[in-house]
């Protein structure tokens, strides 16, 4: 009986012999997404030893390209799928080099049961490039503008969705997108936002939209 444990301690010892060498960052996650194990390729990322990255989160350096990839991945952990999930990122290395990658999350656990761990591999793709310089986007597009144009003046929904040839949950859907935008509470928080942020002209009445 006592041959059995001590070959299961030879080969956990040579699985973490083999974890250690693998070329390519490696880590264990819980499910909370705290590190419970990492090998030497992915302390190299995070300019740390495998020990000292116990206990950190994968997503702290390695951020997903497109953040719903994460709760998709969530999701499926919930209701105990085990399938493997790529997620795109990217990682300021700690070599000053930003970089690209893709993520690869597995469930493992001892058995079906068990909430399941990620075993999490990082495929190294390259360098990323500058991004491109977009111009900013405006604080409100000709429609929105006109909207809280009409409200400043003290129009209703119905009569703002007539001048703007909308219906009424069309001017309804963008004052909620604005809202969300601005972080606003109300439509009198709009209107104040509005021109803090230079959308409409100040001290001109009715009110207009600037660039009209």
């Amino acid at each position: 009986m006592d041959s059995e444990p001590q070959a299961a301690v030879v080969w956990r010892n040579r699985a973490l012999t083999l974890f250690d060498r693998i070329p390519m960052p490696v880590a264990v996650r819980d499910v909370h997404g705290a590190i419970v194990l990492a090998n030497p390729a992915m302390a190299t990322e995070w300019g740390a030893t495998p020990g000292g990255l116990r206990g950190r989160n994968v997503l702290d350096r390695f951020r997903p390209q497109e953040p719903t990839q994460i709760e998709r991945v969530a999701q499926a952990l919930r209701l105990r799928h085990r399938s493997r999930y790529p997620v795109s990122v990217c990682w300021d290395a700690a070599d000053g080099v930003r970089r690209h990658g893709e993520l690869t999350a597995d469930p493992v656990s001892d058995s079906v049961e068990a909430m399941p761990a990620l075993l999490v591999l990082v495929r190294v793709l390259g360098e990323c490039p500058e991004p491109d310089r977009a111009p900013a986007a405006p604080p409100a597009g000709p429609a929105e503008a006109r909207i809280l144009a009409l409200l400043a003046g003290g129009a209703t929904t119905a009569r703002a969705a007539r001048e703007t040839g909308l219906t009424v949950d069309g001017v309804t859907y963008h004052l909620r997108r604005l809202s969300q935008r601005w972080g606003a509470a109300n439509r009198t928080e709009l209107v104040a936002r509005a021109y803090a942020l230079g959308v409409l002209v100040p001290e001109v009445w009715p009110p207009e939209a600037a660039g009209c």
